[in-house]
């Protein structure tokens, strides 16, 4: 079991998808980088998630996955408000949860991370969210974003979609993941599901 649940659901959701993955892969900037300052760049960061699809190519045969288990939710809008104002979030500057988006010298060292990993520098970054508020395509399009990864394209995916998605492709074959069982089991229990509610079986009453 991974340590985030969000995590362990991204690692089944690639799985799923043909991915083989691996996780919580550590980087940090080098220490021969210009800008490195001992003190705040000694410790190191994590790549919640990396797969990789060897029946895929171009840019989708790698994807790095940053997981922000946010109960509240992913408010774009506010979360590019906070970087840009370097807001304080839980005690710590909020650039700190996108370091690798912010700081060139984590970019870089994210994505020699992914390549040391995959042999790729060539990816799609993705950050995994419990749920999105409002338009997506302002944080996938953030051209210091896209900068920051070189090109390669920036992705937010929600929880719902990977239910959706795991919901739509499963058959009746029990599947090999926690996850994918858990939906199928909900599904042969006959109830009837909208993602982010449950809907009651005709005839029964169903507490709140």
């Amino acid at each position: 079991m991974k340590e985030d649940i969000l995590e362990q659901l991204v690692d089944d959701y690639l799985q799923f998808k043909g991915y083989f993955t691996k996780h919580n892969i550590k980087f940090r900037p080098d220490a021969s980088h210009k800008h490195f300052v001992s003190k705040q760049d000694s410790n190191h960061s994590d790549i919640d998630v990396i797969g990789i699809n060897p029946r895929l190519h171009g840019i989708h045969r790698v994807c790095a996955v940053s997981c922000k288990s946010w109960q509240a939710g992913f408010d774009v809008r506010a979360k590019l408000d906070e970087i840009t104002e370097n807001k304080i979030r839980s005690g710590r500057e909020s650039w700190r949860f996108f370091r690798e988006l912010v700081q060139p010298k984590w970019s870089a060292a994210f994505i020699d991370a992914v390549e040391r990993e995959t042999g790729k520098r060539e990816f799609l970054y993705v950050t995994a969210v419990t749920r999105i508020k409002g338009d997506a395509s302002l944080w996938e399009n953030h051209p210091p974003f896209v900068k920051a990864m070189e090109g390669n394209p920036v992705k937010l995916l929600s929880l719902v979609e990977m239910l959706e998605e795991f919901s739509e492709g499963m058959g009746t074959t029990v599947m090999s993941s926690q996850f994918g069982r858990t939906i199928q089991l909900i599904r042969a229990s006959g109830a009837s599901m909208e993602w982010g509610k449950a809907v009651p079986l005709k005839g029964r009453h169903v507490p709140a």
